[in-house]
């Protein structure tokens, strides 16, 4: 059953990642959906945990790249290597051919080295020396960044910022769930026990699930409401696209299947807002999508003025 799969998986993060229990969520939506996740928050609160422990609980290929400001394109999608004994080039594959990608601290690469995942994070491809190839599935790009760290660090252009379905922060946990990290310290026992407990094969029936899901075309006019009311807001400089709309219903559908439906209710919409399209949007007064505290306010005022369907 698509429900008991989901909640083993839940249960399998949550007893490695002891904070926000509705980031975990969150990024189990991504991964149904089949999206890239952002996840933004000071250092410490557990981000890379979180990210590693979603990749290690299904049975599939990962790869943690840790993001430096030396690290080349090449050592994200491989380099050809000629051989003498062939007399060709030979391509060698990087860790971007991999299920899961933990992309840690990414912002804290150059643009060029940033822009490496942008074919492969929009089109699931990878373009070579005039050649393309197709990247498994599922794949899933699970990044983390600091956002209050300048020096050193790159801004995520926006296009790169598009390719992610969510954009989330973790929070501090309560005091209960820091008291257990202090006394189990997860991150250094239980994480590198941490076993699979879904299979490749069992992610992507999730994912073709999540394609069934009915939307009724009042929910559909209510993200295209939302949709048109960022794009004559003035505050802002740029609104949702169409691909942000597009984004906004498959993460609805994909959170429609995580609470056991097979069709979409208004507060699956609702509550997925904020994290799938403030980073899509840029306000007036700050002429960057990094500013996430003045786009969050404009959407949320976006949310309260357009009337949800009944």
């Amino acid at each position: 059953m698509p429900q008991e799969a989901i909640q083993r998986l839940r249960r399998n993060i949550t007893s490695v990642y002891m904070g926000n229990t509705a980031a975990v969520d969150r990024a189990i939506v991504c991964l149904l959906a089949r999206g890239h996740i952002l996840i933004e928050d000071v250092p410490g609160v557990g981000k890379t945990v979180l990210a590693n422990a979603l990749a290690k609980s299904i049975r599939c290929s990962f790869a943690r790249i840790q993001f430096t400001p030396d690290l080349l394109p090449s050592d994200i999608i491989g380099v050809s290597v000629y051989s003498r004994e062939k007399e060709t080039f030979d391509f060698k594959r990087g860790p971007i051919f991999h299920n899961i990608i933990v992309a840690d601290e990414i912002n804290r690469t150059t643009p060029r080295t940033q822009s490496a995942l942008l074919e492969a994070m929009n089109e699931n491809t990878v373009s070579v020396d005039g050649k393309v190839f197709d990247l498994p599935e599922p794949f899933m790009v699970v990044a983390t960044q600091n956002p209050y760290e300048f020096e050193g660090t790159y801004f995520l252009p926006e296009n790169q910022l598009d390719r992610f379905l969510m954009r989330i922060s973790l929070g501090y946990p309560a005091p209960d769930d820091e008291s257990r990290i202090i006394e189990e310290q997860p991150a250094r026992t239980t994480l590198r026990q941490l076993e699979p407990v879904m299979s490749s094969q069992e992610a992507l029936a999730l994912q073709a699930q999540v394609d069934k899901v009915k939307m009724d075309r009042a929910l559909v006019d209510y993200v295209i409401a939302l949709a048109g009311a960022t794009r004559e807001n003035d505050d802002l400089q740029i609104g949702i696209s169409p691909r942000g709309a597009l984004a906004l219903s498959q993460v609805a559908r994909a959170t429609a299947v995580m609470k056991g439906r097979d069709y979409c209710v208004p507060e699956d919409v609702v509550s997925n807002v904020l994290p799938v399209c403030s980073h899509r949007v840029i306000s007036k007064t700050y002429m960057h999508a990094g500013d996430t505290a003045t786009t969050r306010r404009i959407m949320q005022q976006v949310l309260e003025t357009v009337p949800s369907p009944a």
